[in-house]
């Protein structure tokens, strides 16, 4: 019987009561709860399971993830964990609250998430955690529910960053904001209360845009071929008119200075197609030092594209193409940053005798686009954007090697660490504990809500969407438009079948089970359609 089930018979035996939502309960206070898991939550930005090598998808030969890897190794890998909101803010309140965008109040980057409201945070605090969060944030208020936090403001930076502190005031470290993320994680659980249990969200800034490596990383995949996707082309045919009108290509819409590198004062009289919007707000950070190192690399490489481009080398597609390999390229590298340092956490556990109860999970705030459909974002509910890794190492609990196929999302984060640490959830989350994934037992679901709130940023429409284990339905509002797809015939989702002879009654089914799922969550309305050229 694991320890979470005998902490669970203990209490029911002795005629004690698990914590509610505002209760303690004699067990959660109990010098005996040592035995409760600790949790170290490993979170990333925009990383896409394409480039997880446990996932095995295309690159898993050209830029492997050793550590990540360990993690699914030792656990369990979900291939099909999803995200419920594919944009950074709201997949963290969803992380935090165990409920849909709307229900927790923050919908889009830019809101402000309420720290008065229910987070599993300050539930585990409650009862006897040491809570800490360190590194990417960016819910616009300050975290609550944590003894310890210290965290980026916004976006934070690449080189250089500061962190805002506890006390309100504002610190700027030198170095790599993926290294420093780590070392402050590594820090507080030297010096926290080592009589509790404790749960560290170790929040990493990358590998999100402006994908700007570590400066040891520069070149670390200049000898490989990085394989293209089949969609690299796509012409948006078949589907929504909505996504012929997107804003996130990389052909049309990667910027050259801030994307792919080449600033203005190296171009000299070479006219680069637009756009170049951004500037180089990364490499206005660096030391002398650092820009030296960045120099000595990008500054040959781009001196020999430039003159290529000016002969006209490099044109039409193969124009396409050098900038998906140089976004590859840079991406990956930091990537591999994280993963170093998702290793570095790892060996700390193992030194200090807390692998065995210790819950470790690498999870990202979504997916994102790695050239498929011509993107570099995420947003849409497509699978490469749609998709989040889940890998969970907990020893004792989840079987080495597992790959569950169970449809889960980031609103069942909450409830899960609640089981884990032997509490029970409020009854309004929108989640459901994944713990009973790991015995098989009971039923799980067959369908999933999605919904896209952003006004019109990278000109990707609010949608809406229900996914099971073979299709998806996405709804666009705006337009009044249906798309449907089969992913078992067209897993590229390249065509929408819901007008086509034999899908009628799958369209009636899930248009029927996206009613269903709004009505049971008390989504709000649609917004109204409007009138798209």
């Amino acid at each position: 019987m694991n320890r979470t089930l005998i902490c669970l018979a203990m209490s029911l035996c002795c005629g004690m009561q698990l914590l509610g939502v505002g209760g303690t309960s004699a067990a959660a206070q109990d010098s005996g709860t040592a035995q409760r898991p600790n949790i170290v939550f490993l979170f990333s930005d925009d990383h896409a399971v394409n480039a997880i090598s446990a996932y095995g998808g295309p690159l898993k030969d050209v830029a492997p993830t050793p550590n990540i890897d360990r993690i699914a190794r030792q656990g369990a890998v979900f291939v099909n964990s999803f995200c419920a909101n594919s944009i950074c803010g709201p997949s963290r309140a969803t992380i935090l609250t165990g409920k849909h965008s709307h229900a927790n109040g923050f919908m889009r980057n830019g809101n402000k998430f309420d720290p008065n409201q229910w987070t599993f945070a300050k539930q585990l605090q409650r009862t006897g955690y040491s809570t800490a969060v360190i590194g990417k944030w960016h819910l616009s208020s300050n975290p609550v529910g944590f003894d310890h936090w210290e965290v980026l403001p916004g976006q934070g930076n690449y080189y250089n960053p500061v962190f805002l502190q506890m006390d309100g005031s504002k610190k700027k470290f030198d170095g790599y904001v993926t290294d420093l993320t780590t070392d402050k994680a590594l820090r507080w659980l030297d010096s926290r209360d080592k009589s509790k249990p404790f749960m560290l969200m170790c929040q990493h800034k990358a590998p999100h845009r402006t994908f700007s490596p570590a400066l040891r990383h520069l070149g670390a995949f200049d000898d490989v071929t990085i394989p293209e996707p089949d969609t690299l082309f796509d012409q948006y045919a078949n589907r929504s008119r909505t996504l012929a009108a997107n804003e996130m290509e990389i052909d049309r819409h990667f910027d050259w200075a801030y994307d792919a590198k080449v600033r203005q004062d190296e171009r000299g009289d070479v006219k680069l197609p637009a756009p170049d919007r951004y500037g180089t707000p990364e490499y206005n950070r660096m030391t002398p030092s650092q820009r030296e190192k960045w120099d000595a690399y990008y500054g040959p490489h781009n001196k020999q594209f430039l003159a290529d481009y000016a002969a006209g080398k490099v044109k039409g597609k193969d124009l396409v193409r050098w900038k998906y390999r140089r976004y590859m390229r840079n991406y990956l590298s930091t990537v591999k940053a994280v993963d170093e340092n998702v290793g570095r956490v790892l060996d700390y556990l193992e030194a200090n005798d807390l692998s065995d109860n210790t819950v470790v999970i690498y999870s990202s705030d979504q997916g994102f686009f790695l050239g498929e459909h011509g993107w570099y974002d995420k947003r849409w509910m497509f699978e490469e954007s749609f998709r989040m890794p889940f890998v969970i190492r907990w020893p004792g609990h989840v079987k080495p090697g597992t790959r569950a196929k169970q449809l889960i999302q980031n609103i069942d984060y909450a409830p899960t660490f609640l089981e884990m640490a032997g509490l029970t959830s409020p009854a309004n989350l929108h989640g459901k504990s994944i713990v009973p994934i790991f015995s098989e037992s009971g039923d799980w679901r067959k369908s999933l809500y999605y919904a896209y709130y952003e006004l019109g940023e990278h000109a990707v429409p609010q949608h809406f969407g229900v996914r099971t284990e073979r299709h998806k339905l996405i709804y666009f509002p705006t337009t009044n438009e249906w798309n449907l797809f089969d992913l078992k015939t067209d897993p590229n989702e390249m065509r929408s079948v819901h007008t086509e002879p034999g899908y009628e009654l799958k369209f009636k089914e899930l248009s029927a089970e996206l009613a269903r799922l709004r009505n049971q969550f008390k989504a709000p309305p649609y917004p109204r359609p409007k009138s798209v050229p």
